[in-house]
């Protein structure tokens, strides 16, 4: 007997001393010190509102709809209140644990056929009664801080959560605002097409002029014509997509039943907002799915935690007490009993799968681990992408607004041209043509510009009130 005991001694203090090297590497978040971009204009953004910066009352209106009604947000706000609710669980299970259960029942019995018996304690006729009611407790003595562990996996978990809802604001919030941007896109294309096609209908005018008096050729206005056929299909074609944009946003914003005409998308395009001076470190707090996956990880380290003390023994602690009653013919007993009781659980053959299962957990651990640097060098590759695109579209929208003005006005002078009978319709044709791809080109650049701030403001960690959980983080310190 002695033997075992020494025996399982040894299997325990093994498996302890294994289960102590369970322990997850640091995980290497290093970035450089500064964003490889160009120098560009910054300005005092607020990050966590920079919709606001854009100084458009339908975009504001439309994010802060987006935040409160859209269903992605909704349903991460009741994903962290099931979290809410498991981590009050978790925490509860290492409290005192027992129920109150009482029993009662009447039994009639009538005998039929041989010799009755009739004695006290024993009648094989009559009614007899029995109840009960007992109170069982049972808790486990936390000796190693498994609670602890549990607290702190629980919280982990909540925050991880809490990120979650927030990633989510901040994603509805950008998509919010981009397809709002290409809705204003859309319009402004739709101007100009319906311009274009105002113009080509005064020429079609002209030539058909022209035409008859004999000083053109006939061909001329039916070359026009198609022309302008070409011009009033597109139009008709991005006046759906305008609609079909207005309903996206619509859906975003939670307002599915509203008709298309009640978002205002003004054919206009404004100067992108500057971007806020921000370092590559600042990720780490501002990107919540940065803070998700280091919440992630604090988690499994918590968890790998439970796992190495589970080779520790439990000790649970089984106080009760108990009450019961009972008659019957000729026989009535009651009684009363309290218990103060406990076991102690040591593993010894189940060390094995415990083992396996410390193990099992150690890789989830580094799986978070990696996660973690993984999303940490994907937020610095957004950000820094984001700015650099950004500066190539600001560059892009200043080298296109010069060349509108040039390709406009050689338009104007073959249109005039033309109309005096000095230009031909080639010559007339070839500079529309030029004028309306650099126009095109620049509405592009410029919505592009726009979006591409959005993408900015993303990637770096807005849309959400980062410092003010920084600040409760500390304050919870």
């Amino acid at each position: 007997m002695r033997r075992m005991r020494n025996a399982a001694s040894v299997a325990v203090l093994a498996a302890l001393s294994l289960a102590a090297c369970a322990t997850q590497r640091a995980a290497d978040v290093r970035l450089p010190g500064a964003y490889e971009t160009p120098p560009a204009p910054a300005g005092a953004v607020a990050l966590d509102q920079w919709w606001s910066a854009f100084g458009d009352p339908e975009l504001t209106t439309l994010v802060e709809q987006a935040l409160t009604r859209n269903a992605d947000v909704r349903t991460a706000a009741a994903r962290l209140q099931e979290v809410r609710a498991q981590r009050t669980s978790a925490i509860l299970q290492y409290l005192p644990q027992g129920d109150a259960r009482g029993t009662a029942s009447r039994t009639h019995t009538e005998q039929l056929s041989g010799d009755r018996v009739d004695i006290p304690g024993f009648s094989t006729s009559g009614t007899s009664e029995r109840y009960t009611a007992d109170f069982n407790v049972s808790w486990e003595v936390d000796l190693f801080g498994r609670s602890i562990a549990a607290t702190r996996a629980a919280n982990a978990e909540v925050s991880a959560a809490r990120f979650a809802f927030e990633g989510t604001r901040a994603a509805i919030a950008a998509q919010t605002a981009d397809a709002y941007f290409q809705a204003r896109g859309l319009a402004i294309q739709l101007a100009e097409a319906q311009e274009t096609a105002r113009i080509q209908r005064s020429l079609y005018e002209t030539a058909a002029k022209r035409g008859a008096l004999g000083l053109t050729a006939t061909s001329e206005a039916d070359r026009i014509a198609g022309e302008l056929a070409q011009s009033e299909a597109q139009v008709q074609a991005l006046e759906a997509e305008l609609q079909a944009q207005k309903r996206a946003i619509l859906i975003l914003a939670g307002r599915v039943v509203e008709p298309t005409a009640n978002v205002q998308a003004p054919p206009v395009v404004g100067q992108p907002p500057p971007t806020p001076q921000a370092l590559p470190s600042e990720l780490l707090q501002r990107r919540p799915d940065v803070r998700e996956a280091q919440a992630r990880l604090r988690s499994q380290v918590s968890q790998q935690r439970i796992a190495a003390l589970a080779f520790f023994p439990t000790f649970t602690f089984t106080p009760g007490i108990g009450w019961s009653k009972q008659e019957q013919p000729g026989f009535s007993s009651e009684s009363q009993s309290w218990t103060l009781g406990g076991s102690v659980l040591q593993p010894i053959l189940s060390i094995p799968r415990l083992m396996a299962e410390l193990k099992a957990q150690d890789a989830r651990t580094e799986q978070a681990v990696t996660n973690y640097e993984k999303t940490v060098q994907t937020a610095f590759q957004e950000a820094e992408g984001s700015l650099v695109r950004l500066d190539a579209d600001r560059s892009r929208v200043a080298l296109l607004t010069d060349g509108e003005v040039r390709a406009r006005r050689a338009f104007e002078a073959a249109r005039t041209g033309y109309e005096r009978g000095l230009t031909d319709l080639t010559t007339l044709l070839n500079a529309e043509a030029a004028w309306r791809a650099t126009r095109a080109q620049l509405t592009s650049a410029q919505v592009q510009a726009l979006r591409r701030t959005v993408q900015a403001y993303k990637a770096l960690g807005g849309g959400w009130p980062a410092q003010t959980y920084a600040q409760a983080s500390k304050a919870a310190r």
